[in-house]
């Protein structure tokens, strides 16, 4: 998704969610021991029962870029 500025990535959930909604999360990366936090806004919904066998989800976009955001673009950007 071109337009998102911070970076972002998709939850797959059934718990209902809105667009703009802020949400915080807890995740680990990788091979990560530690468990990291980062804050964002939902940019896309995907909700249950969509045509076209496409998982449940919440795609979400960061709030600014922190040690979380740019621990994931590192990884994302390594060979």
């Amino acid at each position: 998704m071109s337009f998102l500025q911070n970076g972002g990535l998709f939850v797959p959930t059934t718990r209902p969610y809105r667009l703009r909604d802020e949400v915080f999360l807890l995740f680990t990366l990788m091979d990560e021991p530690e468990t990291l936090p980062v804050a964002g806004r939902g940019v896309l919904i995907t909700p249950e029962g969509v045509p076209g066998n496409r998982q449940a989800g919440i795609g979400i976009e960061f709030l600014g870029e922190g040690v979380t955001t740019i621990k994931i673009e590192i990884i994302w950007r390594a060979p």
